[in-house]
């Protein structure tokens, strides 16, 4: 990978990444996530990101939370080595690291260390059967389900999680059922869930859940439902878009 395979983007007002011209770039998914997630836990000390890719949601983390050791696991080289290069790009190696593995395999969960107060992942969307042989490496381990999907996420994510942590996941906003089946399988319960319309009035982009322990005999949990729209019917931007931007620290645009 050369440097001009790559361009430098502004994740945050203070932080850039390095990520491929023709490659996975982060995107849109990413930002609603790390948003959710510090909405939830504001002040996480510990925090892992699973299935990290470029880094995207592992640095906006740290950025969000300046006191917070971070961890990511990337099993992808050609994503791993973008986001040990962003790390190193943004200073940030003196409390985020990231370890090159399957986030499904026992011996790289137990290399992670943990508990965490705050476990996120972008899981890939789509199953292995959609797979192309003309899709770019890279992007397909990013959007294809080759080495498991969000039940794989929440699983490891559940066993690396505090008790009283927060684990935030994105994913197809058609995966509800997914979800649901997974994280009661792990002994997770959703407190949350943000889908995600680009346009008022179009069909959801993506869903984001925020899932903490069950805890055996506590009352039925009153799940918070959100629709985070990011255009309204005329096509300019809206109070959450603006939000998002201000998450992010860029401040805002005049221009629709």
């Amino acid at each position: 990978m050369t440097d001009d395979e790559l361009s430098l983007d502004g994740l945050t007002l203070d932080l850039s990444v390095f990520q491929r011209r023709k490659g996975h770039r982060f995107s849109s998914d990413d930002v609603v996530t790390a948003w959710v997630a510090m909405q939830v836990c504001p002040t996480p000390r510990t925090v892992l990101d699973l299935g990290c890719g470029l880094g995207s949601v592992l640095l906006h983390l740290a950025w969000s939370a300046p006191h917070a050791t971070v961890v990511g696991v990337e099993a992808q080289e050609q994503s791993f080595a973008l986001a040990v290069r962003n790390i190193a790009h943004n200073h940030l190696g003196d409390r985020v690291t990231v370890h090159l593995g399957d986030l499904r395999a026992p011996e790289i969960v137990a290399s992670l260390g943990g508990p965490f107060e705050l476990v996120t992942g972008t899981p890939p969307y789509f199953p292995a059967t959609t797979a192309t042989e003309a899709m770019d490496v890279q992007r397909a381990y990013a959007r294809i389900e080759f080495r498991g999907g969000v039940e794989a996420y929440l699983a490891t994510g559940a066993h690396l999680l505090a008790p009283d942590g927060w684990l935030v996941v994105c994913g197809d906003a058609d995966a509800g059922d997914r979800v649901e089946r997974g994280a009661d399988g792990v002994s997770l319960t959703i407190h949350r869930h943000d889908v995600v319309v680009p346009r008022a009035g179009r069909t959801p982009l993506f869903a984001v859940w925020a899932l903490r322990h069950t805890e055996p005999g506590a009352p039925a949990v009153v799940r918070t439902e959100r629709t985070v729209t990011m255009r309204d019917v005329d096509g300019a931007r809206t109070a959450d878009a603006r939000a998002l931007r201000a998450f992010s620290g860029f401040p805002e645009r005049f221009a629709p």
